[in-house]
């Protein structure tokens, strides 16, 4: 096993890394680290969770470091992030990794005033972090010069595309020098990713680490099959029996977030909301408050579902599945972080029995079932031979609601038995 030593970091870096408790490097960081240093263009196939950050940080630093920096400083290095959180994320690592050394570094991301960032742009930096669409709106106005930077990153590229960053992506590339060192990091390597990297990574060396056996070894996954009118009071029983402390759920929208959040606490579960309406203020604070614990339960949109290292989640609800089955894998792996276990349930509702086909068919396995809930749904179980993929509601379900309140429980959706019973 290596050591981070033997990865040929600087001493101050090291340091740096020592003042943090890193001792081993993390598959990740073992195998990027040293190609980058020997200049080498990567393509990693990595989720968040695997010490990625630190895997282009440090030979980013380094590199910088290499060189003499010139009194007029100017951007050396670029990384796009997909959105605000995870830039300022990796800004705040790069802060850690640097204070030993003589670096400046910025994160500039749309939400906030513009300001400030130009301030920091005027006095000269070596490292810049940014979403797409703040950056070339300060390129534009001629804040923002890209022609001295000498390594590129684009990290989470798969959620950069899902966005629809992918025009911005191109722009950005265009401007940026031919000579330059890349990497290109992505949670899932579709064609879509695969024809953006070899547009611009010359000859790179491949890093795959792949999610799913992240997912599978840690995470305790389990799927309730449940129809949708009754998923608020079903969450509600799951939140209280098993005494969530620090949870996400998820939910496929926006609103649907933000009503989940009143249900919650009409039901008196304490939850904040984040998503993509929401203010850079209160999205900030909202995560700050459940950082520090001092709200048990973050609901979320698929924003939170990357680039969130939160510690010590426990448990993840999928309230809505997600019609992206890589976006499974990403939102249960917000939990099981820094080698603990984790808890993953998944509520699944009749028009949503083609997504879970989607996603057991990526992650190689069937999720165990708890069926033993006061609303257990059988309509909604996948048929033999479903396709993966949203399905029509079957408006004749509903007629077989009363039956199903007698058969699976009482009509306030007390579970009898705790120790749920999988199949």
């Amino acid at each position: 096993m290596s050591n981070f030593e033997s990865l040929g970091l600087s001493k101050k870096l090291l340091r740096a890394i020592s003042d943090e408790g890193y001792d081993t490097p993390t598959p990740v960081q073992a195998q990027c680290i040293p190609l980058l240093l020997d200049g080498k263009d990567v393509l990693g196939v990595a989720q968040t969770g695997t010490g990625k950050t630190a895997a282009f940080a440090l030979p980013v630093l380094q590199k910088i470091l290499e060189k003499n920096i010139s009194h007029k400083r100017q951007i050396r290095a670029l990384i796009l992030s997909p959105t605000r959180e995870l830039a300022a994320q990796i800004d705040e690592r790069f802060s850690v990794y640097s204070k030993y050394i003589d670096m400046r570094h910025k994160v500039i991301f749309g939400g906030v005033s513009q300001k400030p960032q130009v301030q920091s742009l005027r006095k000269g930096i070596d490292v810049l972090v940014a979403t797409p669409g703040r950056l070339l709106d300060l390129m534009q106005q001629g804040h923002i010069h890209l022609n001295n930077v000498e390594f590129f990153v684009l990290d989470e590229a798969d959620r950069m595309l899902d966005m629809g960053f992918i025009r911005d992506i191109k722009k950005i590339l265009k401007i940026l020098p031919r000579k330059r060192q890349n990497l290109l990091f992505s949670a899932t390597m579709p064609t879509s990713i695969a024809n953006l990297a070899n547009s611009f990574l010359n000859d790179a060396q491949m890093v795959d680490l792949s999610p799913k056996e992240i997912t599978v070894d840690r995470i305790e996954q389990s799927i309730l099959f449940v129809r949708k009118e009754d998923k608020r009071k079903l969450i509600v029983n799951m939140i209280k029996e098993n005494n969530v402390k620090k949870g996400i759920v998820f939910t496929r929208t926006k609103h649907g977030a933000n009503r989940l959040v009143k249900q919650l606490d009409k039901a008196g579960i304490e939850a904040l909301a984040i998503h993509g309406n929401k203010s850079q203020g209160a999205r900030t604070k909202a995560l700050e408050k459940f950082k520090l614990g001092n709200v048990p339960l973050l609901v979320a949109t698929d924003i939170a579902s990357r680039g969130i290292d939160v510690e010590g989640v426990t448990h993840v609800f999928n309230f809505d599945l997600p019609n992206e089955p890589e976006s499974y894998v990403h939102r249960i792996g917000r939990t099981a972080r820094a080698g603990k276990s984790g808890i993953a349930f998944a509520f699944c509702d009749d028009s949503e029995s083609g997504y879970l086909v989607g996603i057991q068919n990526l992650i190689g396995k069937k999720i165990p079932v708890i069926d033993d809930h006061s609303f257990h749904f059988e309509n909604a179980i996948p048929k033999p031979g479903q396709k993966p993929g949203k399905i029509k509601e079957n408006k004749n379900n509903n007629s077989n609601r009363n039956n199903n309140n007698r058969k699976y429980g009482s009509k306030d959706g007390n579970r009898n038995n705790k120790n749920s019973r999988r199949r």
